[in-house]
């Protein structure tokens, strides 16, 4: 059964599909195609005749009608995911999309770590590929607040990672106090929810001796507890927003790649869409459409 720890780690990747590209770039020095586009997208695998397998988080780089490269994100808390599971998923992914396939395994602890950072025996002659991994030895310890406030997401995982160092808390703390009060809650939430009890008590104690804004709707459950109906109301239309918010910028980011004219007409009305279907049909046709304008007119002629 997935634990807080599995589901923040999660979200935090989906939340920002990048994440998962600069860990691999930045901190495990792989080179990745050269495209601002990262999208998470849902996948099942499938293994005929055996059940579908369905890996924690897809990111697949480049426009969607030709996908440059594929992020399997597998959050391992422990050693029991046979580690063959992971060669099927970069197999199945390179099928389906077409492209190479880079499997990122993360892992909370460090034995873990070394566990998945072996080559992985596939049973296929020739076929033994070589999972990425991230264990708290390879994610940054960062103390200097402004580095946090930069890279949240970073600074969460460093919490995570490196929680019993007084000084990587009160960066992370200090830096939630610039961020805006919905994105300083969410990143304090996951940060919390990945760390072990020792750690979450010491951002308890740092939290309530700075500026944090404790009316908040996140932070008054926190504190007060009580409230869980209310907050988990609250995520589910965060996460809705915040998807509406990615695949907007996905349209925009495949119309400016194809070096085509975007009026700040056609830019607003993407960018205050929230109906998510209709998101996910513009995102289609940007791949195609010969202005930006066509945009909308052949949105509009699948309707009918």
């Amino acid at each position: 059964m997935p634990s807080p720890t599995h589901d923040s780690l999660i979200e935090l990747f989906r939340d920002r599909p990048q994440l998962a590209v600069e860990v691999l770039r930045d901190l495990l020095g792989q080179d990745l195609p050269a495209t601002p586009l990262a999208r998470a997208e849902n996948f099942t695998f499938n293994t005929r005749p055996s059940d579908d397998i369905e890996p924690d988080l897809v990111v697949v780089l480049g426009p969607p009608p030709s996908p440059a490269h594929v992020i399997i994100v597998e959050i391992q808390k422990d050693r029991s995911k046979d580690p063959r599971q992971l060669a099927r998923y970069a197999a199945q992914a390179w099928l389906m999309l077409k492209c190479d396939a880079t499997v990122l395994v993360v892992c909370p602890d460090a034995r873990t770590a070394e566990h998945y950072a072996r080559p992985i025996d596939s049973g296929l002659t020739g076929y033994r590929p070589h999972p990425r991994v991230l264990g708290p030895g390879g994610i940054p310890a960062i103390t200097d607040p402004q580095q946090a406030a930069a890279h949240p997401e970073l600074a969460a995982l460093a919490v995570m990672a490196h929680g019993r160092d007084r000084k990587v808390v009160q960066a992370f703390a200090a830096a939630l106090t610039e961020l805006p009060h919905d994105y300083a809650a969410k990143y304090y939430e996951h940060a919390y929810d990945m760390s072990v009890p020792e750690v979450r008590r010491l951002l308890e104690e740092i939290m309530k001796s700075t500026d944090w804004p404790v009316h908040s709707p996140f932070a008054r459950e926190h504190y007060g507890r009580g409230k869980a109906e209310g907050k988990a109301e609250g995520k589910a239309e965060g996460k809705a927003e915040g998807r509406a918010e990615e695949a907007a910028k996905l349209i925009l980011l495949i119309l400016d790649a194809r070096g085509l004219d975007v009026p700040d007409d056609v830019r607003a009305r993407i960018a205050s869409c929230t109906d998510l279907t209709l998101l996910e049909t513009w995102a289609t046709h940007a791949a195609t459409v010969q202005t930006a304008h066509d945009l909308f007119d052949e949105a509009s002629e699948q309707d009918r």
